[in-house]
Formats: structure tokens, sequence, C-alpha cells
């Protein structure tokens, strides 16, 4: 039985093993789920995940490959839309005797599952306590808070342990690396580029030497402190603000937010459009408190990963004249300052928060990818997870 959910699993694009597969097998055979009595497909869903997902970019596609096999939800309807929150709240408790429990009627799987499309498509509004739509307190196979031998239930919590689909909620979904970015998502990419390392005073217990010092010490306790683990990778952030950058600041402030948790020597400015000899921390204070771009070039060491966050929007000559800023008189082009900061800082990459089809369309983001080494990546989870991995060569 489980041979074939191993190759519906690898049918979708999942790298899953042998190696996991027997691991998971293993587990079915000492009994890791189900030791107190009979295992639910709930405890074998986490279990299954546990011993074949490595990544959890890939949750959302082991929910999907996972409803296919059992009894092919994913095949048959389409869960993904919403229902009104109201339809779903209880308001009233049903109390059924052993005699109208027994006449309910049990529907087989396929019956159950085109059923379900089929109230999908038809329903219109809020139901209570019947036995026919979706909704809460009745006798109805889907819904919540009511009774059914066999049923699906949507939204509320288990009650009689009878619902044959749970894990179809796909809590995972949001990290499918197609689908748009949250702060979390752009988390689990920025991890990509972390290095840790043990470094200043001792401040963490160093179990595995404090045992092995002990025992070498015949007994008497010898206790071993290490330094604590850091996060050692240095970041330089230059992001651009203002013009055709306002219709992105929701998603750059995401992945600010992001960086600022994930990397402990982290130093941002702001730029407009292009860099140009002068960057700064406040844009209220842009013009008054400028930081010379001379300065980041003098002030960090090369092991800064430098990252530029930008829609490389702009007229070419911006990029390539003196005097090109639409906002001051720049003695030398963009291109040049460009050029020393990713001679200055050798590992580098852009972020561009642009749909990656129109890039090729614009002149300027054509300009801009050849000035990085065509190091351009879309602000996606799977844009973010190649600059990150770049960074880290």
């Amino acid at each position: 039985m489980l041979i074939k959910f191993f190759y519906t699993l690898r049918a979708a694009k999942l790298p899953v093993s042998v190696r996991e597969f027997l691991s998971l097998l293993e587990g079915l055979e000492k009994g890791v789920i189900g030791s107190e009595g009979a295992a639910s497909i709930d405890d074998f869903y986490f279990l299954a995940r546990t011993t074949l997902i490595k990544d959890e970019t890939q949750f959302d596609k082991f929910d999907r490959a996972f409803a296919a096999y059992f009894k092919g939800v994913e095949l048959l309807s389409d869960f993904s839309q919403e229902l009104p929150l109201e339809w779903l709240r209880q308001h009233l408790q049903l109390e059924l005797s052993d005699e109208q429990k027994a006449a309910i009627e049990k529907m087989g799987w396929s019956e159950l599952m085109e059923t379900l499309k089929k109230r999908f498509e038809e329903q219109k509004e809020r139901h209570e306590g019947g036995n026919k739509w979706i909704g809460t307190g009745g006798t109805s196979p889907f819904g919540n808070s009511g009774y059914n031998p066999q049923g699906i239930r949507i939204g509320g919590a288990g009650k009689n342990k009878s619902a044959v689909k749970v894990w179809e909620q796909r809590a995972y979904k949001d990290y499918d690396d197609q689908l748009e970015l949250g702060t979390r998502n752009i988390k689990v990419a920025l991890r990509r580029l972390r290095r840790f390392a043990r470094e200043g005073s001792d401040l963490e217990l160093d179990l595995s030497d404090t045992i092995s010092k002990t025992a070498a010490n015949a007994g008497m306790l010898d206790i071993r402190m290490v330094p604590e683990r850091h996060n050692k990778v240095k970041v330089l952030l230059l992001m651009d603000v203002g013009g055709t950058m306002d219709e992105h600041v929701h998603r750059v402030e995401e992945l600010f937010s992001a960086a600022k948790t994930e990397f402990k020597h982290l130093e941002f400015f702001y730029f407009h459009n292009c860099v140009y000899d002068f960057v700064w921390k406040n844009n209220r204070r842009r013009f008054a408190e400028k930081t010379p771009t001379w300065d980041l070039i003098r002030k960090y060491n090369r092991d800064y990963k430098l990252i530029f966050v930008g829609d490389a929007t702009m007229s070419p000559y911006e990029i390539l004249q003196p005097g090109g800023s639409v906002e001051y008189n720049n003695e030398e082009p963009g291109a040049e300052w460009l050029q020393r900061l990713t001679h200055a800082f050798p590992k580098y990459a852009w972020i561009n928060p642009e749909p990656q089809g129109v890039w090729q369309y614009r002149q300027s983001v054509s300009l801009i990818q050849n000035l990085m080494q065509q190091r351009m990546f879309p602000l996606s989870l799977q844009g973010l997870e190649g600059a990150m991995r770049l960074l880290s060569q």
C-alpha cells in the first residue's frame, strides 16, 4: 500500500528519498504511532511529514499529494475557496439519541466527495441544525459541531473523532515557493544565508564536554562552558525608496522586517532609483543627514554581503549619465557607483520586486542586470532562496 504512496509523492515532485521512506516504515513497525490503540489518519500524516519532508517550503505540496493519494481528495473537489466564517460558527449544541444516530445514513467516500463539491457550488447562505448543507449543529456530513457517522469537518474542532478529512486544511499552503511572500516566508528563505559560530565569552553549557570531563574526573563534576552561537553573517542592505517603489512598500517592509530578525549584523541605507555619491538612513532627513557612499566602502569590510532592493525602473540616463539623477546634479553616473560597490563587496545580489515577466521590456532593468553580472532575483521565495544560495558560496 505505502509503495504507491511513495510514488505519489515522487510524482508530485517532492524530493523524497528511499532512505526517508524506510525511516517511515521503521517508525510504523516500532509503533511510533498507535501505541495505545489504533492510529488515526492524522497520526500517520504527521509521522509521514516529519520523516519524509525536510524543507517546510514543501509542506503544501505534501498536503496536496497526501490528500490525492488517500481517496483522491484534490481530484474530486477544490477546497481552496473560503467559506464565510458565520456559516461555521456554532450557536447550538446537538444532542441525539442512539436510535437517531443509527438512523443517519453513512455515505461512501466517492458519494461524500461528489456531494460536497455540489454543496460548494450551490450553497449561498448559512445553515444550522439541518441534514444537507454545510453548517453547524446538524446531521449533515459537512460542517462542524453536529453528528454524522462519516463526514468532513469544516472549521470548528473535532468532537466525535469520525471525520475522514482534516489534514486538507493545508495549514502550510503559504510556504509554497510560487505564492506571495509574507514575513514568515521571507525568514525561511533568508535562513539559507546564516552561518553560526561560537564567539565571545563562555556563556553556554557544553553538555557533551561536561559529561566527558566529569566521567574522566572519576565522577567529580567538571562543568565546561562554550561561547554562545551567533549568526556571524554581515549584511549591507541598500533599498530603493520613492517613485515607482511606492507600490512595493508592503513587500519591501516585510523583507526588511525579516532581515532585521534573521541577521544580527545588518546595516541598511536608502537610495532613490540608482545609487550615487550619497545614501541615507532617515527618509525625512535625506538631504540633511547624508552618508557618503565612499564611507560605506571604507567602513565596511569585504566580508559584508551586499544586497540591493529596487525595481530598477528609471530612465537609462539616470544610470549612464552625469547629472542623470532626477533629484540633483550628480557628478558621476550611477553605473560608476554600482561598479565601485560591487568591486568593494564581491558577494552581492539585487532583489527586484517587479514581476520577472516585465524585466525584458525595461531598458533600465537590463542595464542594472548587466552591471550586476546577472545577479538579479525576483522578490519571491524561490528568488530569495536563489540569492541567498549565491551569497553563501
